[in-house]
């Protein structure tokens, strides 16, 4: 494949249509349900869904059918065929629901009101990743346009990633028959470690998400009148915390959500900490004369992509400061999001942190631990020697730089299920949350020069499988 001849393909449409269906496309505010219980009612997702594919259909690539799938009380999927002249099965997945708007845009930005400034096109979902529908389609019509053989294509866009994917698995099941069993998985919604080269992900850290609550009184209460008799929910929600955190080092204590660290993924890190030096922490927005955790770079990528640890996402029971009186709380409630190691299960750490949380309550307080997403982690098997071949030989052809493999902290709960679905099959994860893109919070971007040439890595990609393909049939009819 002519992967020149494919860029300017890809460029020309980006620049004449992609871009200008993915403005559209941000200023719809399609939150994934999670975050919009009345999605049906609101109509967003449906809107962005139709915007999506109504794209798709006018596209065109040889045979290609485009059609919208809903199962009754679900978020619906884009299912797309590609049919193939070569007997094997590809299938590419993405998203279009989003996460809620964040706080601190920029005063000219906001999260459904893009904005491109340079390379970047601001707004929520654009990089998270609204453009995978787009990119697969360019990808194959690069290689239609240059009359390569290839298997068939099966595209499947969903509306409940943000959510956990908890509508995924019905899908998968009512479209077992369509999408077969394929050979290669590409999924177009990871990261990238910089804007120079493909990012290949070979693991992904599991999420319990939930809610703690404490309440201690039935109303609130004069400080002066309780404090010292009646505890702070505040101070037993943070002892509480104690029990699952280290609050110096932020250690996760519990045994059972640690795990093993396989030496190929340390080996993997290690180079992307010396590949990438100080980006490792340089990236994200400190604050003047903040620092980092961790003793280097590969420890900090050890850490992020292997290890568990826990944010606290929201509150609930605290009245906004200008409000605060003088009154010791009845409740405090907190938002938790516990990352989990690739290789623990949901299930079992979601149970392990309800039990720790609850158990001998100090004071006698009333604690809950309401978990709301529960989310298994990945680790990809083993890369074959053809598609590590393929993904060097177009990262150089397009970036004049290697492929690097990496882990992420975020969880693409889809690649778990899949995982398990088709062990056979190989997995291209990757995307284009580089650093500062800065995905769920404000001044999300889509980096628009590194999109185009990633969407030419993965035609290259693909027209490498198709090859593999068309050889190995070849060897084996005769």
């Amino acid at each position: 494949m002519d992967l020149q001849h494919a860029a300017r393909l890809i460029d020309d449409l980006w620049t004449t249509s992609i871009t200008d269906e993915l403005v559209e496309y941000i200023r719809i505010p399609a939150q994934s349900p999670h975050f919009d219980a009345d999605w049906q009612a609101n109509g967003h997702i449906d809107a962005a869904t139709e915007h999506v594919a109504r794209w798709c259909r006018a596209q065109p690539v040889d045979g290609l059918t485009v059609e919208v799938v809903r199962l009754a009380g679900r978020t619906p999927v884009i299912v797309m065929e590609v049919p193939g002249r070569l007997d094997d099965t590809v299938l590419l997945y993405g998203h279009l629901d989003k996460q809620p708007e964040m706080s601190g845009w920029a005063t000219h930005r906001g999260p459904w009101q893009p904005v491109i400034e340079g390379e970047r096109l601001y707004g929520r979902g654009g990089a998270d990743d609204g453009y995978a529908a787009y990119a697969s389609l360019a990808a194959i019509r690069a290689l239609q346009a240059q009359g390569v053989r290839h298997p068939r294509y099966v595209l499947l866009i969903e509306a409940c990633e943000e959510s956990g994917s908890y509508d995924l698995p019905a899908y998968i099941e009512h479209l077992a028959p369509r999408i077969g069993e394929p050979s290669l998985v590409v999924c177009l919604d990871s990261g990238a470690g910089n804007y120079a080269q493909l990012w290949i992900t070979t693991s992904l850290r599991g999420l319990v998400a939930g809610t703690l609550t404490v309440d201690i009184l039935s109303e609130g209460v004069h400080s002066g009148y309780a404090s010292g008799v009646v505890p702070s929910s505040f101070r037993l929600a943070r002892q509480l915390l104690s029990r699952l955190e280290d609050e110096t080092s932020g250690r996760i204590l519990p045994a059972a959500l640690q795990a093993d660290i396989p030496a190929e993924r340390r080996a993997q890190l290690a180079a992307v900490a010396q590949a990438l030096g100080d980006e490792v922490h340089s990236a994200y927005p400190w604050v003047d004369g903040a620092t980092p955790m961790g003793s280097d770079g590969e420890a900090r990528l050890l850490a992020r992509n292997w290890g568990a640890a826990l944010s606290v996402t929201g509150a609930g029971g605290l009245p906004p400061i200008a409000a605060a009186g003088n009154v010791l709380r009845p409740r405090t409630q907190l938002k938790l999001s516990l990352r989990l190691p690739p290789t623990i299960d949901a299930e079992h750490a979601t149970a392990e942190v309800k039990t720790l949380l609850e158990t001998a309550p100090p004071h006698g307080a009333r604690v809950r631990f309401e978990a709301d997403q529960a989310a298994s982690g990945w680790n990809a098997p083993a890369v074959a020697p053809w598609l590590d071949a393929a993904c060097q030989a177009s990262s150089r052809a397009v970036f004049g730089r290697p492929a690097m493999y990496t882990g992420e902290g975020g969880t693409i709960p889809f690649m778990a299920m899949l995982g398990r679905a088709f062990p056979a099959a190989q997995f291209l994860i990757t995307g284009v949350l580089g650093p500062q893109s800065n995905a769920h919070g404000p001044n999300e971007f889509l980096h628009l020069g590194y999109v185009r040439q990633l969407n030419t890595v993965i035609a290259g990609v693909l027209a490498a499988q198709a090859t593999i393909t068309h050889d190995a049939g070849r060897t084996a009819s005769r």
